[in-house]
């Protein structure tokens, strides 16, 4: 049975792997090998670039400000790099705002003099100042930090470029051979920022970096349209932000039209600056000159046209910083990607899609309307999806596998079609060398080829019937049944026969049995072809049969329970359907033999009703009948399954108590009976009271003193030695129960 429904199963699963999934299994499948070997991965880096630049503007990073090293700068002070004594004044003049941290995103590992003294003096009194460091494995390419600054008042700028020479993703921390960590300088900034909220990192799930209530889930060299990325240390993606500006900023504001206020380190220098531009925020230092060629690459560089837009360092550390600050403090969405098994699932959808758009289209053009459609609603809903809550969403990949899929499943259709056509014709040419009527229908239930015997049985013409559906032709009943038969034969695969009904065009009711049989051409299309035979004058007859049949069963079945009647009110009382005298005996003798068979006890009661004339007299006889069903039915309730309560005529009942394994036990269902029978009696709005004189007599110890050897014997004996107990429960005071 196990293996029979097992072979059932796999026959399902075959028959389910239609054309579409086979299609679909084999794009997508080339699709997710192209994208693993890392041949799409430009392409979606440029399609998320893309989702950058159009974001709308948010709101104006107030809490950053950028102290820029400009061309004019450096002209006016007249050399590079600027003295010690130059970014000493600097800071001091900004210290004077009380900023809550300064980012000085200079390189100071050698002294420049003058200044030294002061600078080193200056570094040691401002404990909100953090400084950039290089490092690296290679000794001779790392750059300290100036000597004055205190370790966590140190972080590193090392960037990740990505294979197109561009930062998208931000190292927060690294260990190095040592186990050492080194945080970035974004992140030391940001730290000093939040710790003035009351907000300090902690480890969150997965032990990822949690600040406040915002975890940053850690960068896998797979995740998103990664292949193969360096995952070296902490690094999340990086959901650059793209800030207004304020209107009270005027040219503040760089050269992009939008980001953060810009102000000249020259007019920090010469007090040109407002106390409130830089007091409770963060100012960065850092060089934005194009002689000095700090300058990297972002998404927001890209451009479809002309030369990519660059942006300096320090303006690429404000990005970072404003991200870890909005996002702990504003709740601004980070980059989330999918994981791996969703973003298959996706791309096997949209390969289904592609494939189901041309299958299950009319026309070509439909088919190409549809796919512009899904399409256009896909990349909308990706880049929607990406600006209002992060996520990045593998666009290309299922786009390649939506086309690559519909150019493919396009190829098949007018194959497909072209088959359909030839097969008809040819169809058609044998079918009406047949003289009983015959039809073949499509997969969608419409005919598509009929013989003249079809035609003329249905009362259509040909050019009426081809390409229309048994809704059309017959009544919508008999249209149902007609279509549910076809669809267990395209389903199930298997060649049926079935009896059914049709009305023709003239009106006139048909018997018919069609035998449905499938066939496929070279090109998989599938036909049901059906048989017809007109079975009227059959079924008539078969009919006449089965309506004698059901007659003489009919006839049959009432003989049958005339005689369980019968036999029924030999055995039992009319008037409680209990077991009458002559049952009882028969039951009696049974349970003696098979009491001594098995060396068992036998009880055996003989109850009479005390009071039960008084109630005849006064309350009559219907009364007196309802009184007996009613102690009947109590007695019933109190006995064991394999007990025998009988009525023998009167008042008079007798119990047969099986298996009892001492005296005790008869003794205790008397009690319960005589307890049953104490209970007032409600007839009508009269009240009766009986109760019940018990004898008991016990197989095989009542037997011991008489001289019995049959079966019958020890019967009559129990009776007689029982009934003798029971009037003398009557002597002694009625309402109780005596042994023999």
């Amino acid at each position: 049975m196990h293996l029979n429904s097992t072979i059932l199963k796999l026959r399902h699963i075959s028959a389910a792997i239609n054309r579409e999934i086979l299609t679909t299994l084999g794009v997508a499948g080339c699709v997710l090998v192209v994208r693993a070997l890392g041949l799409l991965q430009f392409l979606e880096l440029f399609l998320f670039d893309q989702f950058f630049l159009l974001r709308p503007q948010e709101t104006s990073e107030q809490r950053v400000v950028i102290v820029t090293i400009d061309e004019g700068t450096l002209r006016r002070l007249g050399s590079w790099p600027l003295s010690d004594k130059k970014i000493h004044q600097s800071l001091e003049k900004l210290q004077k705002y009380q900023p809550r941290a300064i980012g000085l995103h200079i390189f100071r590992d050698l002294p420049v003099q003058p200044g030294t003294d002061e600078l080193t003096a200056t570094l040691k009194t401002m404990p909100n100042v953090v400084g950039i460091e290089k490092i690296s494995e290679q000794y001779s390419d790392r750059i300290p930090a100036h000597p004055a600054l205190k370790p966590q008042q140190v972080g590193f700028n090392n960037l990740l470029f990505d294979a197109d020479g561009k930062v998208r993703r931000n190292l927060l921390y690294l260990h190095d051979s040592q186990n050492r960590r080194y945080d970035s300088f974004a992140l030391r900034v940001a730290q000093l920022y939040l710790r003035q909220e009351n907000i300090l990192p902690t480890s969150g799930r997965n032990n990822y970096l949690r600040m406040g209530d915002t975890l940053f889930e850690r960068f896998r060299s797979h995740s998103g349209s990664y292949v193969n990325a360096d995952a070296k240390g902490y690094q999340i993606i990086a959901n650059f932000p793209k800030p207004q500006c304020l209107p009270a900023w005027n040219e503040q504001c760089g050269r992009h039209g939008w980001g953060f206020r810009q102000v000249s380190l020259l007019d920090v220098l010469e007090n040109r600056v407002a106390d409130d531009w830089f007091r409770d925020r963060i100012v960065l230092i850092g060089t934005t000159a194009s002689s000095l060629q700090d300058f990297t690459l972002i998404p927001y560089s890209s451009r479809l046209m002309g030369q990519a837009e660059t942006f300096a360092g320090v303006e690429l550390q404000a990005f970072f910083i404003s991200e870890l600050l909005s996002a702990t403090l504003d709740q601004r969405p980070l980059i989330k990607v999918w994981p791996d098994s969703l973003e298959i699932g996706w791309i096997f959808l949209w390969s289904y899609f592609g494939s189901i758009t041309w299958w299950r289209s009319q026309s070509g053009r439909s088919a190409f309307f549809t796919a512009i459609i899904l399409c256009a609603v896909a990349c909308g809903g990706a880049f929607l999806i990406f600006i209002l809550d992060g996520w990045w969403i593998p666009i290309f990949p299922a786009m390649l596998a939506f086309t690559a899929t519909a150019i493919a499943t396009g190829c098949q259709v007018i194959y497909v079609n072209n088959e359909l056509k030839r097969s008809t014709d040819f169809l058609h040419q044998i079918i009406n060398t047949i003289a009983d009527p015959v039809y073949v229908k499509d997969r969608h239930h419409r005919l598509i080829v009929v013989n003249e015997a079809y035609c003329k049985l249905i009362g259509y013409a040909y050019n009426d019937v081809i390409n229309q559906t048994d809704y059309s032709l017959f009544p919508k009943t008999q249209a149902e049944v007609l279509i549910q038969h076809d669809k267990l034969v395209l389903e199930g695969n298997q060649p049926s026969e079935h009896e059914e009904e049709i009305t023709n065009s003239w009106d006139e009711t048909f018997l018919i049995s069609t035998k449905r049989s499938l066939h496929r051409d070279a090109a998989g299309n599938q036909y049901l072809v059906g048989v017809i035979r007109d079975i009227t004058e059959r079924k008539q007859y078969e009919e006449d049969l089965i309506r004698k049949a059901e007659e003489l069963h009919r006839s049959n079945r009432e003989l049958r329970q005339s005689e369980d009647k019968l036999r029924f009110l030999a055995f039992h009382d009319p008037l409680t359907g209990l077991p009458n005298r002559k049952l009882f005996m028969e039951q009696l003798q049974e349970s003696i033999e098979w009491s001594r068979k098995n060396n068992l006890l036998l009880g055996l009661l003989f109850i009479d009703l005390d009071g039960f004339k008084q109630v005849n007299d006064t309350l009559g006889h219907e009364m007196g009948d309802r009184l007996l069903i009613t102690v009947a039915g109590r007695m019933n309730n109190v006995l064991r399954s394999s007990d025998t309560v009988a009525r023998l005529g009167g008042d008079e009942f007798t119990i047969i108590l099986r298996s009892i394994p001492k005296l005790e036990v008869a003794a205790k269902i008397a009690d319960k009976i005589l307890t049953v029978m104490s209970e007032p009696i409600v007839l009508d709005n009269n009240i009766a009271r009986v109760s019940a004189s018990i004898g008991i007599s016990i197989y095989p110890l009542s037997c011991c003193g008489a001289r019995v050897e049959t079966t019958e014997e020890y019967r009559d004996t129990l009776i007689r030695q029982a009934d003798t107990a029971m009037y003398r429960a009557k002597h002694y005071g009625k309402n109780r129960y005596e042994f023999a």
